[in-house]
């Protein structure tokens, strides 16, 4: 410790030197850097002022969160290049490709991110150190080097931790670990105001703090990439090289550079007895990380990791007696963020050149991706998508297409047509999209971080193929407006469903006090063939007068095609006034947060109504669950959690009681354990299979690895869909599911098996382990058991997860507004 004081002062005693009229981050905010932690605006206001005070400084906002507060970036670097900030970034961008032009770039361009995990919040007090100490003693470094910083990519969750923390501290703090402040409440302040991980969201853009970041770093595209982190209190540092598996479209230069920086961290810890270690635990494989998302865009994308956490608050005694503090924490995180522009500095042709050599795509195997537009809807999503992070696509001329067919996980062929996607990989991007579209990735290794599999294909539901050979395709194809007119003279307007947009449309209408319908069964009427659960809106439920053009003005607002039809007798299928044509309520959503609850499952359903659906839904917590008068609702939403304190035999009684008065309860992933095996409900867990080791004569060091064999990391299998349910409409007869775990349900007895796992069923994508595979065929995805006149939903794998798997959200719009609809509420 004293050794470590030693240096800090040291540091700010030699930085006050060269700083002359610039204030240090301690004189300015009157408290010294790690003695207490700095809210949000307080950050922004020192950056200001940096910035203000010195001309080799920009600040530039460049977007806000849920919760309102400003997001920047900071530009540091020497005077002359602030001023060429312009002419740096093209320069850069040509060796790309992605602007035109042979201009050589001289500058390296490191990007240092912090705190995109709230509560992992020293790294924020470093960036102020690190701002500090670049334009007082290492300005030398910035004649050839452009720093851009990033202070804090999460500032909701910075400030909902560190806002918690000031409340409860002791002063002075605490360094027991059985104190207060170091157990922070549900759901922390590791995540963003929808509590989305944001560290799992680069590739998926899903939040407006990913998707506003994106814009300027798709701008910039900086060779080196670092994203500061904490871990738990008793490891020491981490920093690079990366761990096992690495993806193999990273480069040796990629990986070998890594070790180059790394060794220059080692150089300065080693100084000061600071303990660290490297090449563990954090690999480089999904896509959707602050390291691997920069890796594949051509940088040195790198994870550093602090031991704090949300536990350490500003002092904690370890395990080993040793007393951690935010001053230690801070400093550490500052050390190899200068460590880590000095050697750019040093290193400016190689990074340069090298990072020019990642953009040739001529090695990839695939050259086209082919994805069928059977559904414009679906279509359009995925090219916002691809839009949010500037890759290129185009559309196909019509044809046969050749290569790996994702539906069969073999080769095969499609007919292409106008309006099919192709994703070429020979852009500068191609990279990327090698990996966010490829069938499988392949895994050197079965120790994972996160999911293995992710391929958009799956996750988006397309009928697609991995061409080795370029695909025809063209730039444009022709965009359709929809603009529907009144028909006064209707007997009933007719609309399609088979996307999440068509639920939004749903959304609209119930919320503007509209009754739609759906078929349960396919019909067809004046010409026209409609598939089931199609919406029918009758002028009989709805009676008043403006009736036609607030239909309209939604149906044009959501681009939803209307079909007006003058009778309600159809040629085949039920007629309008059948028991099979349903009304659709306004249904009255409640969704269960809280302790047990797992945060970021409750955040993607939260996120999911709100920011997809916009359908208003009312937010329960399980502190007062046992209160709450269920006869209020009609759906009732239980994210994944674990909920043995919260569901008593009590508690699932009362729940029981609602359902059988027409009640939905849809239960998602872990909370199926709540009604697995009890007295009362129809789900059975399926017994995974052992394999012991009965002479337990299996080596220590092979133990872990052993373990993985009951794992499944997120891995894509192919169920079998029963798409006459409800609870499937718009669906196919198959689905690829993301399972994220090897716990198994048997098929219901006396229940309906929606979606499952035939016994041919296998691991298409991603790693299971060799146990943990056998007991996915004949399990259940999707089902739903009857009582009296509701329903509970039973869904084994998130359809939502990460707000990624895009093909699973019509899923839960049908189990909320397509079930137990037998009456029109009034």
């Amino acid at each position: 410790m004293k050794i470590k004081t030693l240096f800090l002062v040291a540091f700010l005693s030699i930085s006050q030197l060269f700083s002359q009229n610039i204030q240090s981050p301690s004189e300015f905010l009157g408290y010294e850097i790690g003695s207490r932690f700095t809210r949000h605006h307080k950050v922004v206001d020192y950056f200001e002022y940096v910035s203000k005070s010195l001309p080799n400084v920009k600040l530039e906002k460049y977007g806000e969160t849920n919760e309102h507060r400003p997001l920047y970036v900071s530009y540091i670097s020497s005077e002359e290049n602030i001023k060429n900030l312009e002419e740096i970034r093209k320069a850069n961008l040509s060796q790309t490709g992605i602007l035109k032009g042979n201009t050589d770039s001289k500058v390296a361009i490191v990007w240092l991110s912090y705190n995109v995990h709230g509560n992992e919040a020293s790294s924020t007090e470093a960036s102020m150190l690190t701002l500090y100490e670049l334009v007082t003693s290492k300005k030398e470094w910035l004649k050839n080097t452009l720093v851009i910083i990033d202070p804090c990519i999460n500032p909701d969750g910075r400030d909902r931790y560190v806002n918690w923390y000031n409340q409860v501290k002791s002063t002075p703090f605490d360094i027991s670990q059985d104190a207060k402040e170091h157990y922070e409440p549900w759901p922390g302040g590791r995540p963003n105001h929808y509590l989305f991980d944001l560290n799992r969201d680069w590739a998926w853009a899903t939040q407006v703090e990913t998707q506003q970041r994106l814009k300027v770093y798709n701008k910039w595209m900086p060779h080196i990439h670092v994203d500061f982190h904490e871990q738990y209190i008793n490891n020491p540092y981490y920093f690079a090289p990366a761990a096992a598996p690495f993806h193999e479209i990273i480069t040796d230069w990629q990986r070998n550079f890594q070790t180059e920086i790394g060794k220059n961290h080692a150089k300065y810890f080693d100084k000061e007895g600071w303990l660290y270690f490297t090449k563990e635990s954090f690999d480089l494989l999904y896509p959707s990380y602050g390291d691997t998302y920069p890796t594949y865009m051509g940088a040195i994308g790198m994870t550093y990791e602090q031991a704090g956490h949300g536990r350490a608050g500003l002092g904690i005694e370890t395990d080993k007696g040793e007393v951690l503090t935010l001053k230690d924490r801070a400093l550490h995180h500052m050390t190899t963020g200068i460590s880590t522009v000095e050697i750019a500095s040093k290193n400016v042709e190689k990074l340069n050149n090298e990072f020019k050599k990642f953009f040739d795509n001529s090695s990839l195997i695939y050259k086209s991706y082919v994805l069928k537009n059977d559904n414009p809807d679906k279509t359009a999503r995925l090219k916002k998508l691809l839009d949010k992070h500037e890759i290129s696509y185009e559309f196909a001329t019509s044809g046969i297409a050749k290569g790996y067919q994702y539906s069969i996980s073999e080769e095969g062929k499609i007919n292409t047509s106008n309006g099919d996607l192709v994703i070429h990989t020979n852009q500068p991007k191609g990279k990327m999209v090698n990996v966010l579209f490829e069938p499988k990735a392949f895994l050197a290794d079965s120790l994972t971080y996160d999911i293995t599999a992710w391929s958009i294909p799956y996750a988006h539901g397309f009928e697609a193929i991995a061409s080795k050979t370029m695909v025809n395709s063209t730039k444009t194809t022709t965009k359709e407006t929809i603009t529907n007119l009144a028909d006064k003279k209707a007997y009933a307007y007719i609309s399609k469903w088979n996307s999440l947009d068509d639920a939004v449309f749903l959304g609209d209408l119930l919320e503007e006090n509209i009754t739609p319908r759906f078929s349960e069964k396919p019909f067809s009427i004046e010409g026209k063939s409609y598939e089931r659960g199609s919406l029918i809106i009758l002028r009989n439920d709805n009676k008043s007068v403006n009736f036609d053009e607030k239909l309209i003005e939604i149906a044009n607002k959501n681009q939803r095609k209307l079909q007006s039809v003058s009778t309600g007798f159809v040629s085949s299928g039920p007629d309008f006034g059948s028991p099979s044509v349903k009304p659709i309520n306004k249904q009255k959503i409640a969704l269960l947060s809280g302790e047990g609850t797992s945060s970021l499952g409750f955040g993607e359903i939260w996120h999911f109504f709100e920011t997809e659906l916009q359908y208003p839904i009312t937010i329960l917590n399980t502190d007062y669950f046992g209160r709450i008068n269920l006869a209020n609702f009609d759906v009732l939403i239980i994210p994944d959690g674990y909920y043995d304190d919260i569901l008593s035999k009590n508690a699932l009684e009362k729940i029981t009681s609602w359902v059988q008065s027409g009640g939905t309860l849809i239960a998602i992933d872990n909370a199926l354990q709540s009604f697995a095996d009890k007295e009362g409900f129809v789900l059975k867990s399926k017994e995974a299979e052992k394999q012991s080791d009965l002479k337990n004569l299996t080596p220590y060091a092979d133990l872990e690895r052993k373990s993985v064999r009951d794992f499944i990391t997120g891995a894509i299998f192919k169920s079998k869909v029963d798409n006459t349910h409800p609870l499937a409409f718009g669906y196919k007869d198959a689905y690829f599911s993301l399972k994220l775990g090897s716990k198994s349900y048997a098929y219901l007895e006396k229940g309906v098996n929606v979606a499952y796992f035939t016994e041919a069923s296998k691991n298409i994508s991603g790693y299971a382990g060799s146990l943990a595979v056998k007991n996915i065929p004949e399990s259940l995805l999707f089902g739903e058991e009857q009582k009296g006149r509701g329903s509970i939903i039973y869904m084994v794998d998130n359809p939502l997860f990460r707000s990624f798997w895009d093909n699973g959200k019509l899923f839960l719009a049908n189990a909320v507004f397509l079930l137990n609809s037998d009456i029109i509420k009034k």
